[in-house]
């Protein structure tokens, strides 16, 4: 691990608003790493309105959009909402078809199958709205590169309004709306909307011509929130608020699929990890091991004993996919040995009867032991297609592009992707990844980086503090969860290995005179002979509250530890 001290802000901004908020001037230095630099950033930061959300029809294409579901409503058109299989996408159909629902019967709703249509708006799909009679079509989470799709819509007079989140290509599809705020030519003041979240501005655009006010649409915020957490967009600007709103619909009054996914959870109040953790595996399982279809069942649906039958089955997909992944991640491992490529530039692996629902899983657990760009290949129809992981600061989207000669198609961004290939291409598509890789990556890239937010003493940790970090939240990136270091650490005698393997690590430290504080380090087992040899030493970690037994203590999350000394 490499560890990497923020640059810290000028003494000047950081006094500034340190006096200004009455905070220490580390808590002031962590606000200004993340944008914050006045009390009025900071009262935003802090406290979240509704006030804050943007006003919808400054989307490009809004009103247009508007104008045709009002016009379909009109003519008694039948609509179909159409969404990718994923987190993002299903809670995106969930949101919007609901929502219409309540106003319009005429609403269906469709989800790829994911090994029979792959991903994105499908042919078959479109051939489906031709055959019940649909004449208009809402995309979500995708669409945005289906060109030649809608041009086939078109011609069987299906209209289509796109709403997707990802980067346009040259060429825009010929749709009634695309909305977009990734489009070159859109000025909406936020673009890292997820597809669920550009549902949402939708739905609030629609709202008006029903005179309902934004509180009217809280409840659908659990659903945002969770495609929020799910996909990995920034929880900034309108992220932020979207989510905090999002969860306190989730503590409160869920929607009785969220309710069936949780109510069992010993936790009284869930945050953004517990939504990424808990929620959206189970959400993803559905499309990934039976059908996308299974996830939209049940966020839609409003009778809790129903619901708890439609979460126990996805339960039990969430079970098959844990077990998949473990057996693949294993048989990829073997692979890697086998083929004696422990010390390429990248993973690109390959077994045709690998599950094409876990394969991104898997790609991420390689890069946990193998820090580099990873692809992980099955077979899918007469055809190879991989997902892609990358690791931090290397554009594994810009590396597919240098290798395209040798794909059949590829999408997706700089950490994540997926691309087909003719089986005979492989090999040869190997080797000209590795080669990209090799030649651009940075050798930084290669080491796992720890960034260190701020060096603090443990008289330093305050309940003030844990009360201010608390009010960070929720989550995520742009603004996660604040990394120190502290230096001058030793062991109080109580340092010990946890777990079957004896993987993780757990401490009872101090510094200097201060009170002894726990410490818990999963996955860091094998550093146990650095807290024991009476030396002092280095922690890297966040700061967490646990509840046992009704009593909460402060709880230090160990992200690391090395010798004293180090820099």
């Amino acid at each position: 691990m490499r560890w990497t001290l923020k640059p810290k802000p000028s003494e000047e901004k950081i006094k500034h608003l340190a006096q200004a908020l009455n905070v220490e001037d580390f808590v002031a230095s962590l606000l200004i790493q993340r944008g914050i630099e006045t009390f009025e950033d900071a009262k935003n930061f802090f406290r979240p309105s509704l006030d804050h959300l943007h006003d919808p029809y400054l989307m490009k294409d809004m009103d247009k959009a508007v104008a045709r579901i009002e016009q379909a409503i009109q003519n008694e058109e039948n609509i179909l909402v159409f969404g990718d299989y994923d987190v993002d996408g299903t809670t995106a159909v969930s949101l919007v078809s609901s929502y219409l629902k309540s106003h319009y019967p005429n609403i269906a709703t469709y989800i790829p199958d994911r090994y029979d249509e792959g991903y994105g708006i499908s042919y078959k799909g479109i051939d489906y709205a031709d055959d019940n009679g649909i004449s208009l079509i809402i995309a979500l989470d995708c669409g945005i590169k289906s060109i030649d799709h809608i041009a086939y819509a078109k011609a069987k007079n299906i209209d289509f309004i796109v709403c997707d989140h990802h980067r346009p290509g040259e060429i825009l599809p010929d749709a009634v709306a695309v909305l977009d705020p990734k489009r070159e030519d859109c000025s909406y003041p936020y673009d890292e909307l997820c597809g669920c979240g550009v549902g949402f501005k939708l739905i609030q655009a629609l709202g008006r011509n029903r005179n309902e006010t934004i509180e009217d649409l809280v409840p659908y915020l659990d659903l945002v929130a969770t495609a929020i957490a799910a996909d990995i967009v920034p929880i900034t600007g309108e992220n932020r608020v979207l989510a905090y709103f999002g969860l306190k619909v989730i503590n409160s009054e869920p929607r009785p699929g969220i309710k069936a996914l949780t109510h069992q959870v010993k936790k009284k109040v869930l945050d953004i990890t517990d939504v990424v953790f808990i929620i959206s595996p189970r959400i993803n399982a559905a499309g990934r091991i039976k059908h996308g279809n299974h996830a939209v069942e049940l966020l839609t649906e409003f009778n809790f004993e129903q619901a708890q039958q439609f979460a126990s089955e996805i339960e039990q997909y969430n079970a098959d996919r844990k077990d998949l992944d473990k057996k693949i991640t294993k048989e990829a491992f073997q692979q890697i040995i086998e083929n004696k490529e422990e010390e390429r530039f990248s993973t690109v692996v390959f077994q045709e009867d690998w599950h094409k629902g876990v394969i991104g899983i898997v790609a991420s657990r390689l890069i946990e032991t193998y820090y580099r760009p990873t692809l992980v290949f099955t077979k899918s129809g007469d055809k190879y297609a991989a997902s892609a992981r990358s690791v931090k600061g290397f554009d594994v989207y810009n590396a597919l592009d240098a290798c395209s000669e040798h794909l059949e198609q590829f999408g997706g961004h700089m950490y994540a992707a997926g691309m087909t290939l003719k089986a005979e291409n492989y090999q040869l598509f190997k080797e000209a990844f590795e080669k990209c890789v090799r030649e651009t990556i940075h050798p930084e890239m290669r080491t796992p980086e720890i960034e260190i937010d701020a060096e603090i003493d443990f008289s330093d940790i305050t309940p003030k503090l844990i009360r201010i970090l608390k009010q960070f939240e929720p989550f995520g990136p742009q603004n996660m969860t604040p990394v120190f270091m502290t230096r001058n650490i030793k062991d109080t005698g109580y340092a010990k290995t946890l777990g079957a393997e004896e993987e993780h690590l757990r401490l009872f430290v101090k510094q200097n005179n201060s009170d002894g504080i726990a410490a818990i380090g999963f996955g860091l087992g094998k550093k146990l002979n650095i807290a024991q040899n009476q030396n002092p030493f280095q922690l890297a970690y966040t700061i967490a509250e646990n509840e046992w037994n009704g009593t909460i203590s402060t709880q230090l999350m160990l992200k690391d530890i090395r010798t004293d000394g180090r820099d």
